[in-house]
């Protein structure tokens, strides 16, 4: 029993919390952008459809691409987020993995799409921005769980 001004003994085992802190709000704040994003595309192409002259086929497959790109997207955030906070290496290493086809599509809608608007290059940056900074949370978190001692 612990007397006055002592704190009492902690009983059984102690815990350490390897998640990170800065990747998890990282993660947040790139879901909450990346819906912004994705809204913003929509509405782009609506514009681009109605003004500019585009082929055939071109502009359903690039709003395919844009839709792709959200279930990529949502897939590797909610991945990132699952193995951060169970700490497991597994979600983060899956999230990492999905990061290469995220990457390509914003490169996409940066760099080869049909018609490049200023606006589409400044939030597609902006993605690949924060995917890059979570592909260094990401591995220094695996790094983290890997050198965790098993219990």
């Amino acid at each position: 029993m612990a007397t006055a001004g002592q704190q009492p003994k902690p009983k059984g085992r102690i815990q350490l919390i390897r998640s990170s802190l800065p990747y998890q709000v990282l993660l947040y704040l790139n879901g909450w952008y990346f819906g912004f994003f994705f809204i913003c595309e929509i509405l782009i192409f609506i514009f681009k459809g109605e003004t500019l002259p585009y082929a055939e086929n071109v502009l359903p497959a690039e709003v395919i691409l844009v839709f792709l790109l959200a279930a990529i997207e949502a897939l590797r955030i909610f991945f990132a987020q699952k193995g951060n906070l169970t700490e497991r290496i597994v979600g983060v290493l899956v999230s990492i993995l999905l990061s290469i086809p995220a990457v390509l599509g914003a490169l996409y809608l940066i760099l080869w799409q049909t018609y490049v608007l200023r606006v589409d290059v400044i939030l597609a940056s902006i993605q690949v921005v924060l995917i890059g900074l979570e592909l260094i949370f990401g591995i220094i978190s695996m790094i983290t769980f890997a050198r965790a001692t098993p219990y």
